[in-house]
């Protein structure tokens, strides 16, 4: 599943391709994805429109138009979208493509259908759909005041809580396991058992992981590509993840792999206390 690296390099590679551009006609496979699609509101606000800006959220790129509408895009498990040459053929999981006014197209392609888009009008507040969704990793919000205030009497294991979006955005699996490592804490110790001290480097080494795989294209951990059709290298750096039974960078014994709230997770007995 892309988590925010992932969709942080896919808005970066989009943004100087499609701003400027208009967004003159469009088109659906008629499957079904994870939301129902607004077709009246894509005729009335899409169709025509040109791209202003891209930014994200959370693990969501929103497409800003001219006439202040937003098209907001979820990749979802298996999702991708990137910009081809309106001539070339469309694969078995395209389902929405944007003809461009330069000739070329932009192609949502989802292999699962768990993706979705949603039109937001310009009447209405874009923020309404992050409204449960915690503060960016990256961003001011994600403090050692807001997560420890968070964190009190929370029993789940650290791994669990950080995971979840409602405290944190766009902390996938992948990323909570590296996270863990570097900061040397067991993914099942009790989020409220954590010390400031403890708070303070997991919110340190989140950013530098989080950077460091942004500038390396994110993971390509099964079906993720960027938005040229790239894929990420991060995993060749990855400590931990994956890696069960392989030497720990830290100390050298062997990485343990076990499950958590249903997801693989990866760490060293040795090193995260």
């Amino acid at each position: 599943m892309p988590e925010l690296p992932e969709v942080e390099v896919v808005k970066r590679g989009l943004e100087p391709l499609l701003t400027g551009r208009t967004l003159q006609k469009h088109s659906f496979s008629g499957k079904a994805l994870r939301l129902p699609l607004q077709r009246s509101l894509f005729k009335v606000w899409v169709r025509g429109a040109t791209v202003v800006e891209l930014r994200r959220r959370a693990k969501y790129i929103i497409i800003g138009l001219e006439n202040r509408a937003k098209l907001i895009v979820h990749l979802g498990m298996t999702g991708k979208l990137g910009l081809f040459p309106q001539q070339s053929a469309r694969k078995i999981h395209d389902h929405a493509w944007f003809s461009l006014d330069n000739g070329m197209e932009l192609r949502f392609n989802d292999v699962r259908r768990f993706g979705s888009l949603q039109v937001i009008a310009p009447e209405d507040n874009v923020e309404t759909v992050f409204m449960d969704i915690g503060p960016e990793p990256l961003g001011r919000g994600f403090s050692v005041v807001y997560i420890v205030k968070k964190a009190k009497r929370r029993g789940q294991p650290v791994k669990n809580f950080l995971m979840d979006s409602r405290v944190v955005a766009g902390i996938g699996n992948i990323y909570a396991s590296e996270i863990l490592f570097e900061s040397a804490v067991r993914p099942d110790t009790p989020a409220c058992k954590l010390s400031d001290a403890q708070w303070k480097r997991i919110i340190a080494k989140t950013r530098s992981v989080l950077k460091r795989a942004i500038a390396a294209g994110g993971s390509t951990i099964a079906d993720f590509v960027g938005s040229s059709g790239e894929k990420g290298y991060f995993q060749l750096q990855l400590n931990v993840y994956g890696r069960k039974g392989l030497p720990c960078p830290g100390c050298g014994r062997s990485v343990t792999k076990t499950v958590m709230a249903g997801r693989a997770t990866y760490f060293c007995e040795t090193c995260q206390k």
